[in-house]
């Protein structure tokens, strides 16, 4: 019998992925049926993205994961019908996407390039920032893409600050976890950018409270998760000097308002969600190998934690 794979993701991903998908999935050498359109009660797999359709996973008797395309998975790691493993995606093309990203707005803080980029009125100021080394970029989140950022800057010689909720080893990182570790990271961080995934435990981590433990005009960097960032909390610091600027490309509503105040204030860069996204040549593979290794009895990669959220 044929392993049934039902694509459930935007339609005008399919003529992309459904190629890339065929091929890997034959050179696994798997007997396979890929469509967009399956009976529930037939499907083995479910490709799965939060705007494909598929909320209620009830009739799925037969289901053996959810792979999705997306990183994130806030969308649907709380859906109470989901009873079969979830895998979220790590692959690549995203984490190499994110990293230079990530990179390359510390590096235009760090440099201080958008003052160069404004002041082109003939004015001669000969202020050449630090050395990497003497600049400390804290990374909140340390999961697959947190730490691939955080080796990048590490090997610009950046003093790099690390925190995750649970303890981590990185070479290179200065790594802290818990409550008392994220104090001590924010007190130390010029620069600081969010990685983490979108949990309870996660919403408003940098709110008027954490925002103040930053040094004086510290700079954040957030393409993680819009609900990361207490808004308010940090109009006010920004308003006010503690934070001296902010480039944001997530939002808790997205696109982001026309009338939002992020828009126009002096010291808020934003982007709209470019920092890194799913790339079907890579992402077909981690979801066929996902597959392969189902079929075959073995582990299934980057499975989600449903009590933790990601």
């Amino acid at each position: 019998m044929p392993v049934n794979i039902l694509f459930s993701a935007r339609p005008e991903l399919w003529p992309e992925y459904e190629p890339l998908m065929r091929q890997y999935l034959t050179d696994a050498g798997l007997d396979f049926h890929l469509a967009k359109d399956i009976p529930a009660d037939q499907v083995d797999y479910i490709v799965y993205a939060p705007n494909g359709g598929v909320q209620d996973f009830t009739p799925f008797s037969q289901l053996k994961a959810v792979l999705s395309l997306w990183a994130g998975v806030e969308k649907i790691s709380g859906n109470e019908t989901l009873t079969v493993p979830l895998a979220r995606m790590v692959d690549g093309g995203l984490t190499q996407g994110m990293t230079e990203w990530v990179v390359g707005h510390v590096l235009r803080y760090h440099l201080g390039m958008d003052c160069h980029i404004t002041q082109q009125d003939g004015t001669w100021t000969p202020d050449a920032p630090p050395l990497a080394s003497q600049r400390t970029v804290c990374i909140l989140g340390l999961g697959a893409l947190g730490e691939a950022a955080a080796l990048a800057l590490a090997a610009l010689n950046f003093h790099v600050i690390g925190w995750s909720r649970t303890a981590k080893d990185i070479p290179g990182v200065t790594c802290l976890h818990g409550q008392d570790g994220l104090r001590e990271a924010l007190s130390q961080a010029e620069i600081v950018v969010l990685l983490l995934p979108d949990t309870p435990a996660t919403e408003n981590i940098l709110n008027a409270d954490t925002l103040a433990l930053l040094p004086k005009g510290a700079q954040i960097v957030n393409p993680g998760r819009g609900p990361l960032i207490d808004d308010d909390a940090l109009l006010h610091a920004l308003n006010s000097g503690q934070i001296g600027h902010a480039t944001l490309d997530v939002f808790r509503i997205e696109p982001l308002p026309v009338n939002h105040p992020y828009w126009v204030h002096p010291n808020v860069t934003v982007t709209p969600h470019i920092a890194s996204e799913t790339r079907p040549v890579t992402a077909a593979q981690v979801i066929c190998e996902n597959i392969r290794r189902g079929e075959a009895g073995e582990p299934f990669l980057h499975l989600v934690d449903r009590d933790l959220g990601y």
